[in-house]
């Protein structure tokens, strides 16, 4: 069936299709109906449905049965629109995180249905190519939310500090696990318990499950400090901002909508937010940046002082560096790569800017081999140490761009035989030269990067994974067209 509000924009459309038809404007429809011009325009926006009175008026007025003004079946010119609004795309758009309104939207649709609708289908179908699942055009709604407004949050910010003030909490120093802890006993009622998920041999991946009814947080017994506070966090971030369309297993299995995606979000914002405290951080990092030279026990340092866990804190960076330092073209990374299987597979990306790189590809192509992130997370699995930690200065060879890069590999705790890495990207202008004075460091390692091996221009690589693919697709075409244009000229 469908909804009251579509069956209102379906008659307001069709109301305003016979009118155009019938060469009326809303102050004529107005003046031989004797409605408002005010109500009719609401009529036609699908704010309202008028009675059956003022439907017979209207009917009347507009020389067409009173059947036809409200039958829901729509002509050829309209038909898009309701399978549109059938289909329920619109609202699986999260169109109000991006301030539209339904209804301007379906005004758009209404100006040209046939084209609108012929634009809509072939996204689709670019979206069928590319493999893009519901979770992946959530996930990428989210990912356009954060960059719209460069991660920075400044509503979730100043919750974090009311709830700090609330419970007395000093900010200035590292917070204590036990402290989090008792919070969520003692003032949310929630029992803890660390033996229940090790019993289950297919929830191995998972770190936590929460069961609503009983208030139980089944946290892994394989989790650490860093990762058992991130989780109490969420959990605290839930109830002191009366999230209850949420997600109920960290990492998260499936979700219903847009909104539980957009609420994890806010929750993990808001844990890193209370873990790596804005003020402290960023007074370390102005620090940090006024020397001359980088190295990697200086920034480790700074890591250490917040967190042991580096996605957290590179994370953190991609809040704080666009707002305090206005270094807005960013880009975070994580990869994850198992040594048997021997790809690299990106699971996590943003960018605070867009056109950036790198960019997603889902067309399981082969990621440049020279990128920091992917150099770490092999020199990991080869080595077996704890934590790998490098930089890099990555010049792209078919763009100007440049980017410091720094990445951290890790195993991951959950996956035997699964290692993962996180990168950030600072993007090396005038700008960031000036905010962070190690960056014209001469001895920092440099590199020629691309962005996959099928894409890549870079002849002499050693470290290429696949052939140029792409490159020499679009050469044989280019000489293919060359030969028509000669042979065009020849007999012109």
């Amino acid at each position: 069936m469908i909804e009251e509000e579509y069956v209102r924009l379906i008659f307001g459309l069709k109301l305003k299709q016979i009118r155009i038809e019938k060469n009326l404007s809303l102050f004529g429809l107005a003046k031989i109906t004797g409605l408002s011009k005010s109500y009719l325009n609401e009529i036609e926006k699908g704010k309202k449905y008028p009675k059956r009175d003022k439907i017979i008026l209207l009917a009347d007025a507009l020389e067409i049965s009173y059947d036809q003004l409200v039958s829901l079946k729509l002509d050829k010119n309209l038909a898009p629109i309701g399978e549109i609004l059938q289909s329920r795309i619109l609202k699986e758009i999260p169109l109000d995180v991006f301030g539209i309104k339904e209804s301007d939207l379906i005004d758009i649709i209404a100006e040209a249905p046939i084209k609108v609708n012929a634009f809509i289908s072939t996204l689709f179908e670019i979206a069928k190519h590319y493999n893009l699942t519901r979770e992946s055009f959530f996930l990428a709604a989210l990912r356009s939310y954060q960059e719209a407004n460069n991660n920075y949050f400044d509503d979730i910010e100043t919750q974090v500090e009311k709830f700090a003030k609330a419970y007395s909490l000093d900010l200035n120093k590292r917070l204590s696990l036990v402290d989090l802890e008792e919070i969520l006993t003692d003032e949310y009622g929630y029992i803890i318990n660390n033996e229940e998920l090790t019993q289950h041999k297919e929830l191995n991946n998972l770190r936590s499950v929460f069961v609503p009814t009983s208030k139980t947080l089944l946290v892994s017994s394989e989790t650490d400090d860093s990762q058992r506070m991130f989780i109490y966090a969420k959990e605290i971030a839930y109830n002191f901002l009366n999230i209850t369309d949420r997600l109920y297993t960290f990492s998260w299995i499936k979700f219903e909508s847009f909104d539980q995606v957009l609420n994890n979000f806010i929750a993990s914002y808001f844990a890193g937010a209370l873990l790596i405290p804005r003020k402290v951080l960023v007074k370390k990092l102005k620090s940090l940046f006024e020397k001359k030279t980088f190295t990697p026990q200086d920034f480790l340092l700074v890591m250490d002082e917040f967190t042991d866990s580096p996605e957290t804190f590179y994370q953190r960076l991609t809040n704080v560096l666009p707002k305090d330092f206005n270094l807005k073209n960013l880009f975070f990374l994580r990869f994850n790569f198992k040594p048997e299987r021997g790809d690299f597979q990106l699971t996590k990306e943003l960018h605070i800017t867009n056109l950036l790189e790198p960019h997603a590809n889902e067309l399981n192509e082969h990621y440049c081999r020279r990128w920091i992130s992917l150099k770490t997370i092999k020199e990991l699995a080869e080595t077996n140490v704890n934590h790998v930690f490098d930089s890099q200065i990555s010049s792209y060879n078919h763009t100007d761009n440049e980017y410091f890069v720094i990445s951290s590999a890790t195993k991951d705790p959950f996956r035997k035989g699964y290692y993962r890495s996180i990168a950030l990207g600072i993007m090396i202008n005038q700008h960031s030269l000036a905010k962070i004075s190690f960056l014209q460091d001469e001895t920092l390692k440099r590199m020629k990067v691309g962005v996959t091996c099928e894409s890549c221009s870079i002849l002499d690589c050693a470290e290429r994974a696949a052939p140029p693919k792409n490159l020499e697709r679009k050469a044989r075409f280019s000489q293919t067209d060359n030969v028509v244009k000669d042979i065009m000229n020849k007999y012109k």
